[in-house]
């Protein structure tokens, strides 16, 4: 398992840290993302736009970041900021994330990062034009219980991986919420049936072939509040399950042939709290067999900015380049055909 306080000591004497800028002053950027992002020894938050400026220097003040700006292309103009993080409602992701590539920012998008596939593919165009790096916010890849729970399936600890089953569910039912406009892109597939997609590649190492979906849309929003599908790995599956009007709940289960991995809070870690996940070889019957193993507390989302910050500074990769992304946003197209088509749709 990867020694994380170890590797951001050797970088905050090794590397000099990156100066984001920070597109919107979005309540979950303010409440959860950016106080875990201001932990970072290669993150300095030096900018926060918002088309309000007194929102903006407000939310600024509030999280110590020294410069406000009313417009966002203010931010994207200041010389000094290197790199953007962008939590934009998830129809906006696209042409701010392009804007910001191309204004020569590298750019940490929150998912979706786009809408569509073929939306995706104009970033991927954009980061080849620009050479900045682009990379979709899925934090829980660096979270030392995925990084762990993906090497146990590597390593063969549970033998063949041939089923993931993943459950993600919230109760938001309020009109005015982002969540809740279809137009903004939301629902539950696109909110959180994205990580369902994104974990699965991630433990299976590979693409889906094919995709099958169920969905029950919300009569008054128009937003999928139900989805349920099924992915084909080729002679292996994940099945899930997420929804926006269910009791909260979420847990990834992964089946090999000789054990099974079991993420107990496998995508709003806590960043107070310590991390559990269980392998059990299956022996005993109602998981008495499974060993715990726990991780010290984490905020997954200053060890994602601190890795983004790394590439940049280092030339490294990222986990989640937009080219996985991409890849996520063809399932997630397939998903929503199968839905309509009632069968399997090829990925």
């Amino acid at each position: 398992m990867p020694n994380n306080d170890k590797a951001a000591a050797l970088d905050a004497k090794n590397l000099a840290p990156v100066r984001w800028g920070v597109l919107s002053a979005s309540n979950f950027a303010l409440k959860v993302s950016l106080p875990g992002m201001k932990k970072g020894a290669l993150t300095s938050l030096r900018a926060l736009a918002s088309r309000d400026l007194a929102k903006s220097k407000a939310a600024a003040q509030a999280l110590g970041i020294p410069k406000a700006y009313g417009t966002y292309e203010e931010l994207l103009a200041d010389p000094e900021i290197e790199a953007i993080y962008n939590p934009l409602p998830n129809h906006m992701h696209v042409e701010w994330t392009a804007r910001a590539a191309r204004a020569g920012k590298h750019v940490l998008c929150e998912k979706p990062v786009a809408l569509t596939a073929k939306e995706a593919e104009v970033l991927l165009a954009a980061q080849k034009e620009s050479g900045k790096i682009i990379s979709e916010a899925f934090m829980v890849r660096s979270h030392p219980q995925w990084q762990q729970a993906r090497a146990w399936v590597t390593e063969g600890r549970i033998g063949e991986l041939l089923s993931v089953q993943t459950a993600f569910s919230y109760f938001n039912r309020d009109a005015a919420n982002i969540r809740n406009r279809k137009d903004a892109g939301g629902g539950a597939l696109y909110d959180i049936g994205c990580y369902a997609v994104n974990t699965s590649r991630y433990l299976f190492g590979r693409e889906p072939k094919r995709a099958i979906a169920l969905i029950e849309r919300d009569p008054d929003f128009g937003t999928d509040r139900l989805s349920s599908g099924m992915l084909d790995f080729g002679g292996a599956h994940l099945t899930f399950t997420c929804g926006t009007q269910l009791v909260p709940f979420q847990r990834v289960n992964a089946l090999g042939t000789k054990g099974r991995i079991e993420v107990e809070i496998p995508f709003n870690a806590p960043a107070d709290a310590a991390c559990r996940i269980f392998f059990d070889d299956g022996s005993r019957l109602g998981g008495a067999s499974a060993q715990v193993t726990s991780f010290p507390i984490v905020d997954q989302y200053s060890l994602q900015s601190e890795a983004f910050s790394r590439a940049i500074r280092t030339g490294g990769a990222v986990d989640n380049s937009i080219e996985v992304a991409v890849g996520n946003m063809r399932v997630i197209d397939a998903l929503f055909r199968s839905a309509e088509s009632g069968g399997w749709e090829t990925i």
